[in-house]
């Protein structure tokens, strides 16, 4: 298969966000956009999740790039979808065109067609997004209830006094409608503009709907072999309009949230042993602000082992999901305790969302600050880590100010 790359001098990337943010695949982070449009050249299904062999990923053996040499990154791109679930179905797609346009404003475009034009002509037409019009929630329904959801938090604190349970991430979801359909292109531009610092993702759901969100967590990136992770944990709540300096010292001394946060780290600096040299992480954390929230993150960093050079996204993926930051320590107990403790399989909450291209490169990050979106329905999840010392209010304080974060990309808002 030949695909062909070329660089764009102009291109209208609102048009093209808003067209990928509705029916095709967007990812930006401040590295870089990339947006996928078209029809599928190419669907992997792995139905065995991260449990079975990556089958098909081979496929991409057989394209021939030509046109103009370009960045790493800047070629075919296979954006993909990660459950939560370790065995549940992973999706990939192979879009006809796509856009990348990268931090020092180098846009390339790579094709199936050897036409500009076949591409660029899908944005020119494109309905802007209505970001100005808020859509109300009319309906939603909270699952577990807030009551419910503290409990869950109080029975797992009990847990953590009677086993080896260090840490254990618990979440909970609004469901609802609204009073008019959704425009997933709104929500993905407002969700953009309230925190330009995460990466905005926009993808196909597994309902044939749309699941968009802002990660502010990478949870894998492997570029020319140079590995990185930039894992989060700890919370503080942020007021809006507010100073942040004052909540940010209380974070950088809270215990709880330093023990939360270091279990992460020292785990997944252990799994990166195993397939990376010279693994470093920062010895201190440092704070990632957001809009209504403030976390803790330290990054991570590693080259993959002369050893092992086989080693893609993929198999990073394998060793590291879930982390400690959506899952917990062990890792196994964890699991037990969110299978017991939530009413509800989380689907793509809490997965990866990310691309991977021919040559083994490739971004993941955590899928979380989203929702799935289907006419005027949505469902939009928050967790917060637990450990020993955790208060069970709080924690569902925590979970109250992320989802408005979320819902505020509807003009919505959560009790």
């Amino acid at each position: 298969m030949n695909l062909y790359r070329r660089r764009l001098v102009d291109i209208d990337t609102s048009a093209l966000r808003t067209l990928g943010a509705r029916s095709g695949w967007v990812l930006e982070s401040p590295d870089a956009l990339r947006v996928g449009f078209g029809r599928c050249l190419l669907t992997l299904t792995l139905t065995d999740g991260l449990e079975g062999p990556l089958t098909g990923v081979d496929q991409l053996e057989e394209i021939t790039v030509v046109g103009e040499p370009g960045p790493t990154g800047t070629g075919p791109t296979v954006f993909v979808t990660v459950p939560f679930d370790r065995r549940g179905d992973i999706h990939g797609w192979l879009p006809e065109h796509v856009v990348t346009q990268l931090s020092d404003g180098s846009t390339w475009l790579t094709s199936a067609s050897d036409k500009d034009l076949d591409a660029l002509v899908l944005c020119a037409d494109v309905e802007p997004a209505q970001t100005h019009r808020t859509n109300a929630v009319i309906d939603r329904t909270f699952l577990p209830t807030p009551d419910g959801y503290a409990r869950a938090v109080a029975t797992a604190v009990d847990e953590m006094r009677h086993s080896d349970l260090q840490k254990v991430v618990l979440a909970r979801r609004v469901a609802g409608q609204t009073e008019r359909p959704i425009d997933p292109a709104a929500v993905a531009i407002r969700l953009h503009e309230r925190e330009p610092a995460c990466t905005l993702y926009a993808v196909p759901s597994r309902s044939e709907g749309r699941f968009i969100g802002a990660s502010p967590e990478l949870l894998v990136s492997c570029l020319d072999d140079a590995v990185t992770c930039h894992p989060l944990a700890g919370t503080v709540a942020l007021p809006e309009g507010e100073d942040s300096l004052d909540y940010a010292k209380w974070l950088m001394g809270s215990e709880k949230n330093l023990f939360e946060h270091r279990v992460m780290v020292d785990d997944i600096v252990e799994r990166l042993r195993d397939v990376c040299d010279d693994v470093r992480a920062d010895l201190q954390p440092s704070i990632v602000t957001l809009r209504s929230v403030a976390h803790l993150g330290t990054w991570i960093q590693g080259k993959v082992s002369g050893e092992t050079q086989a080693t893609t996204p993929f198999e990073l993926l394998r060793l590291l999901h879930p982390t400690a930051a959506v899952g917990g320590i062990p890792a196994q107990r964890a699991q037990e305790v969110i299978s017991r403790l939530e009413p509800e399989p989380r689907g793509l909450y809490a997965g990866a969302v990310g691309w991977f291209d021919h040559l083994g490169n490739g971004e993941f990050w955590v899928a979380i600050r989203g929702m799935t979106l289907k006419d005027d329905r949505f469902s939009a999840w928050a967790g917060a880590g637990i450990v020993g010392e955790s208060d069970p209010i709080a924690e569902r304080e925590e979970t109250k100010d992320k989802l408005a974060s979320i819902l505020a990309g509807l003009g919505g808002r959560a009790d």
